[in-house]
């Protein structure tokens, strides 16, 4: 299976401190929905933000259609089709819905193609056409996750990473999400997702990988790994619950 980007042995950290990542990887194929699952402390957040170039990767490599991105800043690695959605969302809270979807695309300079793009999202995602003139802060969790992931998608990227985006949301809220999720792959974004639910995150998934102290313990597709009895037993709670 072709690779579009790769993360091979890298080590990472928050300014001068220890190294979080001690020579992970990771491998990223098109058109496929990827979920990194481990406990907490294990690198997850921590692999997508040198990816994206918000951390140093001190050592190792990260590659994007064979071209190497380590050194460059994330608006740089942006421009290239890679967007990150932090799990505190970033949204412009004063800011109306439609405001933010125009914000996602502010590299845009034709305004004809920018409009077409904006409602192109609302027709996909109806409540954010219902909601277009409410500001963002008053959206509820969901809304607003809804809003975070729908933005990325005015500029077309081939990459979307998605950081913990069921935290804090109740359950219907999630399998709502998630279906959005479903929706960006279907118009051919590739999702890395990060995610602490690791059985719902693998459900809707068609790759996992297994991250653990810093390094990638295991990759392979979603399903072998929610049926794998050793990492049901280390990593999912050791039993397969349907989410």
């Amino acid at each position: 299976m072709s690779k579009l980007l790769e993360a091979t042995g890298v080590v990472a950290g928050y300014g001068d401190g220890p190294a979080i990542l001690n020579g992970a990887d990771l491998s990223v194929h098109p058109g496929k929905v990827h979920c990194i699952i481990g406990p907490n402390g294990a690198g997850k957040s921590t692999l997508l933000k040198a990816i994206v170039g918000m951390l140093k990767v001190r050592e190792g490599d990260v590659r994007y259609k064979g071209e190497s991105l380590k050194g460059l800043r994330p608006d740089q690695i942006l421009r290239k089709g890679i967007c990150f959605v932090p799990q505190e969302r970033a949204l412009f809270p004063k800011m109306t819905v439609r405001e933010n979807l125009r914000m996602g695309g502010y590299s845009i300079t034709d305004d004809s193609y920018l409009n077409n793009r904006i409602g192109e999202i609302e027709e996909q995602f109806p409540i954010l056409k219902e909601r277009h003139s409410q500001h963002a802060g008053t959206l509820s969790g969901g809304q607003q996750q809804i809003l975070s992931m729908a933005r990325t998608m005015i500029l077309k990227p081939e990459i979307v990473m998605l950081d913990e985006p069921s935290l804090g949301l109740a359950p219907k809220i999630v399998r709502e999400v998630f279906e959005v999720m479903q929706i960006m792959a279907k118009e051919g974004i590739t999702i890395i997702l990060v995610e602490q639910n690791a059985l719902m995150g693998l459900k809707y998934s068609d790759w996992g990988v297994v991250l653990d102290l810093g390094r990638s313990l295991f990759d392979g597709p979603a399903q072998e790994i929610l049926e794998d009895p050793r990492i049901q037993e280390l990593y999912l709670g050791g039993r397969k619950d349907k989410p």
